[in-house]
């Protein structure tokens, strides 16, 4: 095997050297099997998540020490293996081995030329098979369903962009206003224009979507959409897995626990304790995953018992739940048999019995979400016999900030806003998204000390700190790095608007630096170009209350795009409350639909928010520049 191995330049090795030690900032020689991901990308060679862990268990697993620990001599033998046809032929046969994943060439541009991408049969039938269910009665998509999960329809089906804008709004209702989606006599133009609108409002709910383009999806890329269906679907599933929208999940709350950490758990624990919760109701024992724990099925039999109706309710059903194949001793009968007691509950969804017994973790969080979101089976809201004080959900703004983070693909993903960045190592990568150079070696990184972890993280914010004052010149009067580190609202919130805001006006690249892109500036653009546009929708700020009918935005788009406005859709005159929210809807959409990644809310424009008010006027100021530049 020697002989086929690919041989490093010395220029190579001196790139990868210098990725290891940015990544080992300790010194210590070594690099933890969880690093490995980032370490490829600092290499610039980029792997997707899966075929890391894939490459953990191919070769971490022969580690004679170990202690999960990678020095650059086993990185680097790593590195030589990727590179080489040898290891091509070796992964492509690990792979096929196992049950159901396609394998293919191709490269995008995230990829290294020659890259294999994998995407799992399992995986393109439940979500073929979910979204045949959930859009059944849908007419737009009469033309696309059922589609058959035996083939490869569902990547054909996607490219028209109508499909995934149906997903969008099954998952977050009311992101896409349903009249700006072309439905008839589509075109490559008005298609192209759906998948443009699908890629912004996904970017608008959170979803990752860098790197993906509308050529992709209507060339349908099998990982490509494959990735982006599972994150709408996931959003969809996780939506209400969330104590302000559940308050009877009060109740996971542990012995001695403070309602403040579990208000900031992953929906994912939340899921987990949720399972456990019931679990120790039937008196049996916890799962601590979803994989290899629930592959005998045991758990589920158990988990479905306790939510099954119970017939309480005035008009409720009950359903018993056959207990009887419990012990089945063929494991994937056994799987087979929970999976009819499931579908008494309407929720065969997402896993087959092989599925089960193989533990697809995917898959089988997203069977049990559908559980959750079915049968929560969750009654009292009260904490040690107290009633409890009502929880406030996470504010619209909070949430549009949170969906910005995320949609740029920062890790960890950021499920709560302020103690998911307690450590300000998203904080980091977004001054990185902004321009601003971060000295790596300065911040420490996870996993942090048992003894002094929070001081590690007070550095780290304390850094953050800095870098905004000296670097990005950002107004931070009175923020210290405690503030960051502690949580504080106001304190994090100002940093992050003053990020977001930089974020935005960057793509006005043609005037300069963007900090030096002041509001005067947009708001002149704005008024200019209405005027161009012979239109008599002028405004004096971003607080200006004409905002909240939407007109201006909607004459400005019909200024820099002719032919994107329907104005039959538009209502004038004498507005009524919903009359400027269904302005605003429309407006946002068409937005999205021209180019323009808008993540202002339709609420933030009746409302007139003057943050959000100003990045969707940057960011249609960004697409009319660049049209202007063509």
């Amino acid at each position: 095997m020697e002989n086929h191995i690919t041989q490093i330049s010395r220029e190579d090795l001196d790139n990868l050297r210098e990725a290891f030690d940015k990544i080992d900032i300790d010194n210590s020689g070594y690099v933890s099997d969880f690093e490995l991901q980032e370490l490829f990308r600092e290499a610039s060679f980029s792997l997707p998540g899966y075929r890391v862990r894939e490459i953990i268990e191919i070769f971490i697993a022969g580690d004679t020490n170990k202690d999960e620990k990678i020095s650059f001599e086993e990185f680097v033998s790593i590195y030589q293996e990727l590179k080489s046809k040898e290891f091509s032929e070796t992964f492509r046969k690990t792979i096929a081995r196992r049950d159901g994943i396609r394998s293919f060439g191709g490269t995008s541009e995230i990829s290294s030329e020659g890259t294999q991408h994998s995407y799992s049969d399992e995986e393109k039938v439940a979500f073929v098979n979910w979204i045949n269910k959930a859009l059944a009665n849908d007419p737009d998509c009469r033309h696309l369903l059922p589609m058959n999960p035996a083939n490869d329809s569902l990547f054909t089906s996607v490219r028209d962009g109508i499909l995934l804008c149906k997903m969008i709004n099954l998952s977050q209702p009311d992101t896409i206003d349903e009249r700006v989606i072309n439905t008839k006599k589509l075109t490559t133009f008005t298609m192209t224009e759906n998948l443009v609108l699908v890629l912004n409002s996904a970017s608008a709910i959170g979803c990752t979507v860098v790197n993906i383009d509308a050529h992709d999806l209507m060339a349908g890329k099998p990982h490509l959409v494959m990735g982006l269906l599972w994150q709408i679907i996931k959003t969809g599933l996780f939506a209400d897995i969330e104590i302000s929208r559940h308050e009877a999940l009060i109740n996971l709350l542990a012995k001695d626990e403070e309602l403040d950490h579990l208000l900031s758990v992953s929906p994912e624990e939340l899921l987990l304790r949720w399972v456990n919760s019931h679990l120790h109701n039937a008196g049996t024992q916890p799962i601590r995953n979803f994989s290899e724990d629930i592959k005998d099925s045991q758990a589920y039999f158990y988990l479905l018992d306790q939510i099954s109706p119970k017939g309480e309710g005035e008009d409720e059903r009950s359903i018993n739940i056959d207990m009887s194949s419990l012990n089945e001793p063929d494991l994937e009968h056994r799987a087979e048999l929970m999976l009819c007691q499931a579908a008494r509950l309407d929720c065969r969804q997402f896993v087959s019995p092989h599925d089960v017994t193989s533990g697809n973790s995917k898959l089988n969080m997203a069977f049990v979400a559908n559980l959750f979101n079915m049968y929560p089976a969750l009654h009292t809201s009260q904490i040690n016999g107290t009633e409890t004080v009502l929880i406030e959900g996470e504010s619209r703004e909070e949430k549009t900030f949170r969906n910005w983070m995320n949609s740029l693909g920062v890790s960890p993903y950021v499920n709560h806003l302020y103690c998911d960045l307690c450590d300000a190592l998203v904080i980091f990568q977004l001054y990185e998204k902004v321009n601003v150079p971060v000295d790596w070696k300065r911040v420490n990184r996870p996993p942090y000390p048992t003894l002094g972890a929070n001081m590690k993280k007070l550095e780290n914010c304390n850094y953050a700190v800095e870098l905004g004052r000296t670097q990005a010149r950002f107004s931070l009067v009175g923020i210290g790095g405690e503030n960051l580190n502690e949580g504080s609202t106001m304190h994090t919130l100002a940093l992050i608007w003053q990020l977001m805001r930089r974020y935005t006006v960057l793509v006005l690249s043609d005037l300069g630096d963007g900090e030096k892109v002041g509001d005067q500036i947009i708001l002149n653009w704005v008024n200019s170009t209405l005027s161009h546009g012979r239109k008599n929708t002028q405004i004096s700020s971003f607080k200006d209350k004409l905002i909240s009918t939407s007109l201006p935005v909607i004459d400005l788009i019909d200024t820099i795009a002719p032919n994107a406005v329907k104005q039959d859709m538009v209502k004038r005159g004498e507005l009524s409350d919903a009359d400027k929210l269904n302005n605003a809807k429309y407006a946002i959409s068409v937005a999205r639909k021209i180019g323009a990644r808008v993540y202002a809310l339709p609420d933030d424009l009746v409302e007139v928010k003057p943050k959000m008010v100003l990045t969707l006027f940057a960011c249609l100021m960004g697409r009319g520049l660049r049209k202007a530049d063509h």
